[in-house]
This record gives C-alpha cells, sequence and structure tokens, in this order.
C-alpha cells in the first residue's frame, strides 16, 4: 500500500531552523511545532485510513522556487518535522528504525508552486 503527502510551500530549512535556535532558544521549538502542526493537518486530511503496520519507506521529492538552498539545507529540518508531524497525526507508530526502513530524496524547480510531496510504502520484511 502507498500513500501519498503533498505539504504546500518550501518548508524552512537547516539553516533557518538554527539561525532561530540561536536567537532564542523558545523561538527554534516553536518554527518547529509550527511546521510540525502543517505537516499533522495535511496528513490527516490526505492519508485518512492510512495506516502501515510494516516498516514503511519514505520518498521525498523536494520542489523549490530556485536552486539557492543547498540540498541538505532543504531535506535535513525538513525530514525531521515531516517524520515527526506523521506521528503526531497517527500515520506512524514512531519515527524510530522499526518504523522506517529508509528514504530517498529527489529534488526539483517549481517556481510557481513549491511543495514537498512525500510517497510512503510499506516495505514488508
Amino acid at each position: 500500500m502507498i500513500g501519498k503527502l503533498v505539504i504546500p510551500g518550501p518548508l524552512p530549512g537547516l539553516n533557518e531552523y538554527i539561525e532561530s535556535e540561536r536567537t532564542h532558544r523558545q523561538k527554534g521549538a516553536s518554527m518547529k511545532r509550527q511546521c510540525q502542526r502543517v505537516v499533522e493537518l495535511c496528513a490527516k486530511k490526505q492519508l485518512r485510513g492510512f495506516h502501515p503496520v510494516c516498516p514503511v519507506s519514505m520518498k521525498y521529492t523536494w520542489y523549490e522556487r530556485d536552486r539557492r538552498r543547498d540540498k541538505d539545507n532543504i531535506s535535513s529540518f525538513g525530514r525531521k518535522v515531516i517524520q515527526d508531524g506523521l506521528v503526531k497525526a497517527g500515520v506512524l507508530k514512531n519515527d524510530g528504525w522499526a518504523q522506517i526502513a529508509g528514504f530517498s530524496d529527489e529534488f526539483r524547480v517549481d517556481a510557481k508552486r513549491p511543495r514537498v510531496e512525500v510517497e510512503i510504502e510499506e516495505f514488508p520484511q
């Protein structure tokens, strides 16, 4: 079974998160919470009834406005808040080794509609 999640707009990158943490510890926590909430709401709406029991493989496709941000900056904070948001939404039981078999990243440019698309596929053992 495969579930697909589309998160609108670019998520903040790791650099933006680190900068907010340096400004004030609570500012970084607030940024992470807000991003997780967006993911949680999208997941509850788009993945209703999708509750994999096997470990999953996750394919992230990052659609950016342009090529200004480094790929690792885009994906590292984004994967964290997406996986945590999926747990909060009840889609995944947890985001540990037993639940996530692996993931891959693909990067594209879409100046008009930046977004993150996540395909979640059960990976039977």
